[in-house]
């Protein structure tokens, strides 16, 4: 099978090899040690449903975090939203104020059936300001831990304003060592991007949803995961021509088109497109830039590339007419709550 290249990788096809590939001073472990919680199932007939469930609360440079469950509670992917009102600042970014507070995003997810005690962890991809804000109020509040890599949680400490005790909270994970949260089984994966990053591949019963987001490019370890994955949470930044011709200084636009910035709707869009199979049943759009990219444009050239392999595409709506199409892609909104998805 030929290799497939994107921004300049190429993929040769190789399979799994499981390696000790750590970050900074992780030490190389031969297991790891499954992480479980006991806890009932919810009800029968609960909002929750019976399968994985997903619900983004912002998504792009203002602020990052979703949810993802089963029945029995899930976890945090990031948690870059903005802050609880006692944790608020005199300094106040106005961009910030359109994104919800994490309040307003525990809030949303009790209305939908998942109660704070539900949550049993955070996933942190890196240690960006937009993903780990509310980082110290989330574990707070729902008495949870952070699953990250040694080497995300020391930049964490060196470069972000939080509080030393988060290393009270913290487990560590290491890139392609599975582990276990409740009855999902997580793997972070390498991603490439100015600071230490993964992405992560979530299974639970046969399905995986799969994260994969501020990257430059898409690495052949992440291949792995993300041909593999039924629902693809992918980045899908820029459009390549609006940032060329647009008010970025030439080097921020050099840093976010490098192997270690961000992704462009026609990569993400050529990926997709190269390794669908049945089974891929829904990609979320995620990280949208508010100055070089649009929902539209994004969603077109992820609609164009799939249509012209012959695969039919619906607005995740699952409306009369959209249901029955090959897959379901959407754009996670900037600012806003996305639907509440019960993917399976």
């Amino acid at each position: 099978m030929p290799g497939h290249k994107y921004k300049g990788y190429t993929n040769d096809g190789r399979p799994l090899k499981i390696s000790f590939d750590v970050d900074g001073d992780d030490t190389p472990t031969p297991k790891a040690e499954p992480i479980t919680e006991d806890q009932p199932s919810r009800p029968a007939g609960n909002a929750i449903g019976k399968g994985l469930c997903f619900i983004s609360f912002g998504s792009g440079s203002s602020g990052n975090c979703a949810y993802l469950g089963t029945p029995r509670g899930g976890v945090l992917i990031d948690a870059g939203i903005r802050e609880p009102v006692k944790y608020h600042r005199k300094k106040k970014n106005p961009e910030r104020q359109d994104v919800p507070t994490f309040d307003q995003a525990l809030a949303e997810l009790e209305r939908n059936g998942v109660s704070p005690d539900m949550i049993k962890g955070v996933l942190l991809t890196h240690a960006h300001q937009d993903h780990m804000r509310t980082l110290y109020p989330a574990v707070s509040r729902c008495k949870c831990s952070v699953f990250c890599t040694m080497g995300v949680m020391s930049q964490l400490l060196q470069r972000c304003r939080i509080s030393s005790r988060i290393t009270d909270r913290h487990v560590p994970i290491f890139k392609e060592i599975p582990f276990r949260i409740l009855d999902m089984e997580i793997t972070a994966f390498e991603t490439l991007h100015d600071v230490k990053s993964v992405g992560f591949s979530i299974e639970y019963e046969g399905e995986r949803f799969v994260v994969a987001t501020d990257t430059g490019i898409i690495t052949e370890r992440a291949t792995h995961y993300m041909s593999r994955a039924n629902y693809l949470m992918i980045e899908s930044n820029y459009d390549r021509k609006m940032l060329l011709e647009g008010t970025y200084s030439y080097m921020l636009k050099d840093r976010v088109m490098g192997e270690k910035g961000h992704l462009d709707n026609e990569v993400a869009a050529q990926f997709v497109a190269e390794h669908y199979h049945k089974d891929l049943r829904h990609v979320f759009l995620c990280h949208l830039s508010k100055d070089n990219n649009t929902e539209e444009i994004a969603l077109n050239t992820m609609r164009q590339a799939l249509e012209a392999k012959g695969i039919t595409v619906g607005d995740g709506s699952n409306s009369a007419g959209q249901s029955n199409r090959d897959i379901q892609i959407c754009a996670l909104p900037r600012y806003t709550f996305s639907d509440f998805y019960i993917l399976a």
